[in-house]
């Protein structure tokens, strides 16, 4: 039997803060917090670079408590970076334990805790074969994860950003609370952005379109799927 070939060699996962809740209602669940780590090096054992963001909605999300919380919207947002700075260090000690060699890279300078992220820097560690997990998002307010991603992805050269879902792709509609939802095996940019399609935020679709850097919406929660994205399978929703 002939193995199959990844279809790229270096890609940027998008992981939301919320994948990381498992059954709990807040926080970072250890069980799908290995779960995860146990696919990524599926696809690092492929010789495939991988670099990850990760949001800190598990934890806190800064749009939605700064108006619980009366908070100006920087403050809150400068919570939610630290929120994935915590998530960061969780996934990173997940893939230690099954020897990945990773880095955090903060946006947001911590000397004790990730190195600072600098370009060139992260370039060496995947070239080395080391996971890095981008944190504090772009390191300014207003910018979301998404963004992040998309920033981070065209700097670091990946070839796609492999957007990590609770659904296996893009829909018309919630397909939870609409059975008739029709989901799309491929979608262009501008047409996400016209019919306001829950992707990724409007900065990072915008951004990706600008640089023609494609985006893959699969179902994490199912067993393998980064490995099948990687190696060409038709799962989820292609974005170009």
């Amino acid at each position: 039997m002939i193995k199959k070939k990844p279809i790229y060699k270096r890609v940027l996962l998008k992981l939301s803060g919320e994948a990381l809740l498992g059954g709990k209602q807040h926080g970072i669940d250890a069980e799908t917090c290995a779960s995860f780590a146990a696919q990524i090096k599926e696809v690092c054992d492929l010789g495939v670079e991988v670099a990850i963001v990760v949001g800190g909605g598990n934890i806190f999300r800064g749009h939605v408590e700064s108006k619980r919380f009366g908070l100006d919207q920087s403050v809150a947002d400068y919570m939610g970076m630290l929120a994935t700075v915590l998530n960061g260090l969780a996934l990173q000690n997940a893939l230690e334990q099954i020897s990945i060699p990773t880095r955090v890279m903060t946006a947001i300078q911590m000397a004790a805790i990730a190195e600072p992220y600098i370009r060139r820097r992260a370039m060496r560690h995947l070239e080395k074969n080391r996971v890095v997990i981008f944190v504090a998002g772009t390191g300014n307010p207003y910018f979301t994860t998404d963004t992040a991603a998309a920033l981070r992805a065209k700097e670091i050269n990946a070839e796609v950003i492999l957007k990590a879902t609770k659904v296996d792709g893009v829909y018309s509609a919630d397909p939870v609370q609409e059975q008739s939802a029709k989901k799309y095996k491929k979608l262009k940019f501008i047409d996400v952005l016209k019919r306001k399609l829950k992707v990724m935020d409007a900065t990072a679709i915008s951004m990706c379109m600008d640089h023609n850097l494609p985006i893959v919406v699969f179902n994490l929660l199912e067993d393998g799927n980064i490995k099948r994205v990687v190696l060409g399978e038709k799962i989820g929703t292609v974005v170009q």
